[in-house]
């Protein structure tokens, strides 16, 4: 296909978006795209809608694993290009429809010139916006087929000039992970709160103290709370149950895991000390995003052979990306490529992916291939 060809395909997946958990067409779209290229084997339904296609190169080597992700943002688009999002409260507002669109480009590339050595793997993933993807893709039995030596995944940034690529070694983007903490205590009438007990004063408790927990970090770390419910909008109850939610982050792996431990046995002496039950769950996990240095060497080389507008980030994004989890199991490496200074932000209504980037990120990832498997 010409870029021309491939910029349609991309106005095509974002006319039809499909949110986490949904993706079933736009894993058809990618399979019918990529199936004419004849991959030496296609894995479908890999931790749930996911695709993985691989060209195996004439000698052994090492199998190096390009990923994109699937699914799209449950908000509604209000920009108005001419392939407007047709789906009523769902749009592509974070790119990934061209980050599939660039990953289907480098397929072309790859089926026109075959690996000489290893292989090379395109991995589809879905469910990335709910930190869930990566970790099915990895469960799933099929994964060992497909298990990386290097991975690799660009994200398009806002905010930077039109193609710069944006790069940082070690780690590039937080881990972090949504906590709901879930008290329970006796619900009593409101002249009688003796006769109860109360999360209020817990609740009230862990907001003012949880934030301040990174203070004991070394490196950067935050809690920000979101959400806290107590009772019910009931004048003459004292309320029996109340939730906090939070999110948590860090640069940092361990210090991730770590500060999760102290929450969760503070948690437990709060709520002890009030005499209440709790509860704590997670949900929308996403590790660290950490680049290693050899495949930091290996991309980083290749943009400086292309002779590409590169940005050295000083400090890591506070934000987390899906791909994290791939980092921190093998040698993967992460990059930024810069949507224009005056493009609107990731998971803005009026966002939408520039075309312009397409051929830019299928030039990065073939050269990639290239010095790995040629």
């Amino acid at each position: 296909m010409s870029i021309n060809q491939l910029t349609s395909f991309r106005q095509e997946l974002h006319q039809s978006p499909e949110i986490a958990g949904e993706e079933e067409k736009t894993a058809s779209k990618i399979l019918s795209f990529i199936s004419k290229l004849n991959p030496d084997e296609i894995i479908e339904n890999l931790g749930g809608s996911g695709l993985a296609f691989i060209f195996k190169g004439k000698y052994p080597g090492p199998r190096t694993l390009f990923r994109a992700e699937l699914d799209a943002l449950p908000i509604q688009e209000t920009g108005n290009p001419s392939y407007k999002s047709t789906v009523d409260g769902k749009a592509h507002l974070c790119g990934h429809d061209g980050h599939m669109t660039i990953i289907c480009g480098l397929g072309e590339k790859i089926a026109e010139k075959r690996p000489e050595k290893g292989e090379v793997i395109l991995l589809f993933q879905p469910a990335e916006e709910t930190g869930e993807g990566a970790r099915r893709i990895m469960d799933d039995p099929s994964y060992e087929k497909i298990k990386p030596d290097f991975a690799f995944a660009l994200h398009n940034l806002p905010g930077f000039p039109l193609h710069q690529i944006v790069i940082r070694k070690g780690t590039f983007a937080a881990g972090s992970t949504g906590m709901t903490i879930r008290l329970t205590g006796k619900t009593s009438h409101a002249a009688h709160p003796d006769a109860g007990i109360n999360p209020a004063f817990a609740i009230a408790q862990l907001i003012q103290t949880l934030p301040k927990f990174p203070d004991q970090l070394n490196g950067f770390a935050l809690v920000t709370v979101i959400h806290s419910e107590i009772g019910s909008l009931a004048f003459g109850t004292s309320a029996g149950k109340g939730s906090l939610s939070l999110t948590i982050r860090a640069f940092d792996q361990e210090e991730l895991d770590s500060l999760l431990e102290k929450i969760e046995k503070e948690v437990e002496r709060v709520a002890t000390h009030e005499g209440l039950k709790f509860e704590i769950s997670y949900l929308e996990a996403f590790a660290v995003s950490k680049n290693d240095s050899n495949a930091a060497e290996i991309a980083e080389t290749a943009v400086e052979d292309l002779g590409m507008d590169i940005s050295q980030k000083a400090e890591p994004f506070r934000w987390s990306e899906d791909f994290g989890l791939f980092s921190q199991t093998c040698p993967s490496y992460l990059f930024g490529l810069g949507s224009g200074e005056k493009c609107p932000q990731l998971h803005e209504p009026t966002y939408d992916f520039p075309d312009e980037l397409i051929e830019t990120g299928v030039k990065v990832f073939e050269k990639i291939a290239r010095k790995i498997n040629s």
